[in-house]
């Protein structure tokens, strides 16, 4: 399976080749905690030597977006190390701080020249409603006359197409063209094939100009969107076939972007800190030219970790044996050899999810807590399979005293569900209540439910009644799976397999029996 999920992807050129650099790249300097939504965070120039120094090896040109929180040092710094800039200025509905904007960049844009070839005044402010149009083009209009350089404005594509009068302002169009975002997104395989098709619809819109395509590329982590999936692999799939279709078309791209930016999962979730081309944390290429491109590059150490826990569970289970000598069911030991095999294959991507998917400590504790509940859940309940034991309800742990297991190992699978019952239906209501940048927990979730499930189908108790809680997490995580279906669509298959695990989480939890208390 890990040789499977680890094949190297096979590219008709490389996404990042020094021979051969990138016409442009968006820019932005957050590394680690610093976020531009702090109004008081300044990035050293120092660590903006640092990157822009790395991007000369790889690209003529950077695009910025803003002269706040130091960037408007980037002119100086691209001068130094041969770097040609695409000056962004920022624009919103306060209008003080738009005119701050365009006295800096304009008089940045007179101070370097040579370095300055164009001004995007705006990004997707149109798409934010930040901005009428008007009010728009009357400030493109004001900005042209103070500059030598040509002026322009970036939206997403649509936008363009929607608010016409702009395309009489700017020297030229830039659009952005992100097939992931799209409304319909686009698999990877396609999105090159999209991004030439809107270029050419723009084209034939805006006749007269050149178009630029300055936002494009694909995220290397994240959630699904229909068939859109985010992965290392595919992201550099669809870097080097828009590079080389922008080479064999002859037209200007600026790829979305340089390096991943943390802070952008605050509101996009994490595929909006996975875009770059450079890792945020080693500040190194994600794609290094002649090593081979695999969504798993620790993949025999992924492996590795997995076998060594299918065999802590079968070795759970042999221990269990030995302490309680009796021969049990065969169906036991093919419920403990599917857990462990479930559990050992998804381990390494489950590892890999977390690492990728925590942001904050609120997502390190619900991913981390999670990850220790599907390591857990197969050991214990090889423990309990063998014992002959049943899930333990809620009841056995919170219940009134009287109905409270003092057994350790029976207290700790008990956890362990309740564990992974209050993070499915978190997961679950957030899918159907707020689930754009929410992601799939199918890997952790499948090593902790299909124990529990396997556990509930072969020792589940012949009496009792059923208990009112997990009854109402039964129902819950039914409907939230019914609804995510629908809203998520066929395609995608990370939404597929996680709503299976829903019903199969609610399954076995509708069969749970709780002994009568006395009274």
């Amino acid at each position: 399976m890990w040789w499977w999920l680890a094949a190297p992807a096979t590219l008709a050129r490389a996404p990042i080749d020094p021979a051969a650099k990138l016409l442009c790249v968006s820019y932005a300097p957050f590394r680690d905690a610093q976020t531009p939504l702090l109004l008081t965070t300044q990035i050293p120039p120092e660590q903006i030597v640092q990157d822009l120094e790395q991007l000369a090896k790889i690209s003529n040109c950077v695009r910025t977006y803003s002269i706040e929180n130091g960037l408007d040092r980037v002119p100086e710094i691209a001068a130094k190390v041969g770097l040609k800039v695409i000056q962004g200025i920022w624009l919103g509905s306060n209008r003080l701080k738009n005119l701050a904007q365009i006295s800096t960049a304009v008089a940045l844009a007179k101070e370097y020249p040579g370095v300055i070839t164009s001004l995007v005044v705006g990004n997707e402010v149109l798409l934010r409603g930040e901005m009428t149009t008007s009010d728009l083009a009357a400030t493109i209009r004001s900005v042209k006359a103070q500059v030598a350089v040509p002026v322009t404005y970036a939206d997403v594509w649509e936008y363009w197409l929607r608010h016409r009068e702009i395309y009489d302002a700017v020297d030229f169009v830039t659009i952005h063209i992100l097939p992931y975002w799209e409304d319909f997104p686009i698999r990877a395989k396609y999105a090159a094939a999209h991004v030439d098709a809107i270029r050419k619809r723009m084209a034939v819109a805006f006749p007269a100009k050149e178009i630029l395509v300055g936002e494009t590329g694909w995220p290397s982590a994240g959630r699904m969107r229909d068939a859109a999936l985010p992965s290392r692999t595919n992201q550099a799939r669809v870097v080097s076939e828009i590079l080389d279709l922008a080479k064999n078309e002859n037209f200007r791209v600026s790829l979305i972007e340089a390096y991943d930016q943390p802070w952008k999962r605050q509101l996009e979730g994490t595929v909006g800190g996975y875009w770059g081309l450079i890792d945020s944390v080693q500040r190194a290429l994600k794609y290094p030219p002649g090593v081979p491109i695999s969504n798993y590059p620790f993949w025999k150490l992924q492996m590795a970790s997995g076998m060594a826990m299918s065999i802590l569970v079968f070795g759970a289970a042999l221990l269990t044996l030995r302490r309680r000598p009796w021969t049990p069911r065969f169906l036991s030991w093919v419920a403990v050899a599917v857990s462990a095999t479930a559990g050992g294959t998804l381990l390494g991507v489950a590892v890999d999810k977390m690492l990728y998917e925590s942001y904050g400590f609120g997502g390190w504790l619900k991913w981390g807590l999670l990850l220790a509940a599907g390591m857990a859940a197969p050991l214990l309940s090889a423990n309990a399979l063998m014992s002959g034991r049943a899930l333990p309800t809620f009841l056995e742990l919170v219940g009134p005293r009287e109905a409270r297991t003092r057994s350790v190992l029976t207290m700790a699978l008990g956890l362990t569900l309740i564990v992974t019952t209050l993070i499915a239906a978190e997961t679950a209501l957030g899918f159907a209540f707020d689930p754009r940048y929410r992601d799939f927990p199918f890997a952790a979730l499948t090593m902790a439910v299909v124990p529990f499930s396997a556990l509930m189908l072969l020792n589940r108790p012949q009496s009792g009644t059923r208990p009112i809680a997990e009854a109402a997490f039964a129902g819950l995580l039914v409907g939230a799976a019914l609804y995510t279906v629908v809203n998520e669509g066929p395609d995608n298959w990370q939404s597929l397999w996680t709503c299976a695990l829903y019903f199969l989480l609610a399954v076995t939890l509708w069969q749970a029996r709780a002994a009568q208390i006395p009274k």
